[in-house]
């Protein structure tokens, strides 16, 4: 481990530095929920590409229903059906002068009408009073002839979706950067895009590290805990946008740790180990590690540094394998680990998606606390806190310790004290990372 202090900014500079966006690939839809588009989609084909109905009724001219009422209502010939799917009326067929055409929801606005009546505002073709809905064509196919009564006007235009009143050919529907989601999603299938170019998300490997781990549901024997990390940061990596595998506890073996690495790496884009990094006899992870780089490849290996935060002082990044996987070693206590995920792999994972904007918001709040805040000189603390957004205020949940992972989970954001800042009253504005 190297004997400099590196700063919170120098270690995640570093790290930024060294991590590349992955390269773009083609994918399907449904492939690409998550990924981040590498070029601008621009519209092709107008949404909706036809005029069409919004209501299930009569498309009619507007002068042959101008006036009407239930108890004068206008007349109108029937002339046909025109269901959603359809291409309209026959080619020859036009509604002219006192005629009407029968229409569903989503169905092409024949040519001649100008408006579309809702099936409600008429009789429905029965001779009776207004009609609550259509009679169903297999059941009345007799409801696309005949006469209607139409019992209120309508204005030109009306119930219907006008071509392109979505979007227009040409228009950009999603910009480069853009993160594909289920409405993206939902936009690029409507206008006929089958395929998108876009970064993946990136795979990330999380292992534990401790012959004191065992898996959550098995028994605990003397000297034993369960391994929370791997399930904690498989689940932060994961809603930081990544596919994430999680590795079962390692053992204290370097030679297995190194083994199992090695075995991992043929589906990772970025190793996340926890444990193992301290000054500690059994710190296995930095017996494995130290000493994997290439000489002949420059960068490659893994480095053990101090940091000027707390908590988290023990960090180690590099890269490893043949791809120069980047690979980035974090502390064992539960809480030192999930903030060194937030600060640094988080970030790590954004950059391999391509994306602008890889830092957590920040926002300042006051503090809310019963006493002050004491933070050591020269280190950036982060303690756990409650952000109350609406009166712009962060409580404090717990306390300082590395292991307190029960205050963890009630907390939503980070209280920052800065390197130069031992002591934070109540009352002073400070720095928060939204954690949610």
């Amino acid at each position: 481990m190297s004997s400099t202090i590196w700063s919170v900014d120098e270690h995640l500079d570093d790290i930024l530095a060294s991590v590349r966006p992955l390269e773009p690939i083609e994918l399907q839809l449904p492939d690409a929920q998550g990924c981040v588009l590498v070029k601008d989609v621009v519209v092709q084909v107008a949404l909706p590409p036809f005029d069409n109905s919004s209501m299930d009724g009569y498309a009619v001219r507007v002068a042959d229903v101008e006036g009407a009422s239930e108890e004068f209502p206008a007349v109108l010939t029937v002339i046909g059906d025109v269901a959603a799917g359809s291409a309209g009326l026959a080619d020859d067929q036009v509604v002219g002068p006192g005629q009407a055409a029968r229409i569903m929801t989503g169905a092409p606005l024949p040519a001649g009408a100008e408006a579309v009546v809702p099936v409600e505002w008429t009789d429905g073709g029965t001779g009776e009073g207004p009609a609550e809905g259509m009679r169903a064509h297999a059941d009345a196919p007799e409801g696309a002839t005949g006469e209607v009564r139409v019992h209120r006007p309508v204005t030109a235009g009306a119930h219907v979706r006008e071509r392109g009143s979505d979007v227009e050919p040409g228009v950009l529907a999603l910009a480069a950067g853009s993160v594909v989601g289920p409405p993206q999603i939902g936009l690029l299938a409507a206008i006929g895009c089958s395929t998108v170019v876009v970064r993946p998300r990136p795979r990330v490997v999380v292992l534990s590290t401790g012959s004191e781990l065992i898996q959550p549901g098995e028994g605990l024997t003397g000297g034993q805990i369960y391994d929370s990390n791997s399930f904690a940061l498989t689940a932060a990596a994961r809603d930081a946008g990544a596919i994430a595998y999680r590795v079962g506890a390692v053992a204290d073996d370097a030679d297995t740790l190194r083994a199992t690495i090695e075995d991992q790496l043929i589906r990772a884009d970025i190793v996340v180990t926890t444990g193992g990094v301290s000054v500690g006899a059994y710190d296995v992870v930095k017996e494995a590690l130290s000493s994997v780089g290439d000489a002949d490849e420059p960068g490659s290996g893994v480095e053990f540094r101090k940091l000027a935060m707390q908590p988290g002082k023990p960090q180690g990044f590099g890269s490893i394998g043949p791809d120069h996987t980047p690979l980035l070693a974090l502390p064992g206590n539960p809480v030192s680990a999930y903030v060194s995920f937030e600060l640094f792999v988080r970030p790590a994972i954004r950059a391999l998606m391509g994306l602008p904007d890889v830092h957590r918001p920040t926002a300042r709040a006051e503090l809310r606390a019963d006493k002050a805040l004491t933070s050591p000189a020269g280190r950036r603390q982060f303690l756990r806190g409650r952000y109350d957004a609406e009166a712009g205020t962060v409580t404090p949940v717990g306390g300082s310790g590395s292991h307190l992972i029960a205050a963890l989970a009630q907390a939503d954001a980070l209280i920052v004290v800065p390197e130069d800042v031992t002591s934070v009253e109540p009352g002073t504005e400070t720095d928060v990372v939204l954690l949610r």
